[in-house]
């Protein structure tokens, strides 16, 4: 498999291509990675130096990767922080000129712009181009809760809502959503869950809570998701691979007592989660952290509307 990753890449840290990059090697992915940025290190800090990628030299990047021959190979484009709004052109310019070399590739964009805590961390008119234009062009997206609600203009708390949340987002054009950090009232406190909702049904797993700010889990997150599906087509089996091996992650850097995400210790969960699989279609899958991907909604063939599961 090969991912054409449009992120952005920090010198100091892990997040966009400097946290995605390494995560798709180790499960055997071939990652071309292009930068929208190049930043000292991420910008949570406050301070960072180095410059943002003019959208020019961003495409002229991509257009001698088309020279080599390869656009055709590549089965995922998936972008995350774009940097300036002019990248949003050259994104969506890239994924047409995939697609027009191999229609099977497919777009994963996560559409980094906050969270619930920290509000919109980019610049102004990106949110924006994202709902109008950017998401309506993706295969799947891996938003989180807050930007699932600004993407499309509602307030997803509990399941219901985040579910009515996601079909309205797949109404927009991509027919895959993975819901990071889902954070609904009415989970077992000290939980965090993510949920996957496609065509075929809607699945939620539920890991313990890690009390750590990770900048980078959400890239990891949205390659390695993106990755498995494509490999796959089955959701909940790329769910529950993820899962695995983001908590892994994140159980490594809060052990580590380090403010960047530890990458380098989980090489080997990332090169093979063991037993996160599923067994039979609609069953439970048992990840390493003891937690499992519970089908919430399946689709009743006989009747065109969803039917929540047992």
């Amino acid at each position: 498999m090969k991912i054409l990753s449009i992120q952005s890449a920090v010198a100091y840290g892990h997040v966009g291509n400097s946290a995605a990059v390494f995560p798709l090697q180790r499960i055997g992915v071939e990652v071309l990675p292009v930068y929208t940025v190049n930043f000292s290190n991420h910008t949570g800090y406050g301070a960072w130096r180095g410059p943002m990628i003019s959208p020019d030299d961003v495409r002229e990047v991509i257009t001698g990767i088309e020279e080599r021959g390869v656009l055709g190979e590549i089965d995922v484009v998936l972008s995350g922080y774009q940097g300036g709004e002019g990248i949003a052109d050259v994104i969506l310019d890239a994924v047409a000129r995939v697609k027009a070399a191999n229609p099977a590739a497919v777009y994963a964009c996560d559409p980094v712009m906050g969270n619930a805590k920290s509000g919109c961390f980019v610049a102004p008119a990106i949110p924006i181009l994202l709902r109008e234009r950017v998401v309506p062009a993706a295969d799947l997206i891996t938003p989180n809760q807050f930007e699932l609600g600004f993407l499309t203009e509602t307030e997803p708390g509990d399941l219901e809502s985040t579910l009515a949340s996601a079909d309205r987002a797949r109404q927009m054009g991509p027919r895959t959503v993975l819901v990071t950090s889902v954070e609904r009232p009415e989970r077992p406190e000290g939980t965090i869950e993510m949920l996957a909702v496609t065509d075929d049904g809607a699945w939620i797993v539920q890991t313990p809570h890690i009390p750590i700010k990770a900048n980078g889990s959400g890239d990891v997150t949205a390659a390695l998701f993106s990755a498995h599906f494509r490999a796959t087509g089955d959701a909940a089996d790329a769910l529950a691979r993820t899962t695995s091996s983001v908590f892994d992650l994140l159980t490594l850097t809060h052990g580590s007592g380090q403010r960047e995400l530890q990458a380098r210790g989980g090489a080997g969960v990332l090169r093979a989660p063991p037993d996160a699989v599923r067994s039979d279609p609609g069953s439970l899958s048992r990840t390493p952290c003891s937690t499992r991907v519970r089908v919430v909604r399946a689709r009743d063939d006989d009747n065109p509307r969803w039917a929540l599961a047992t």
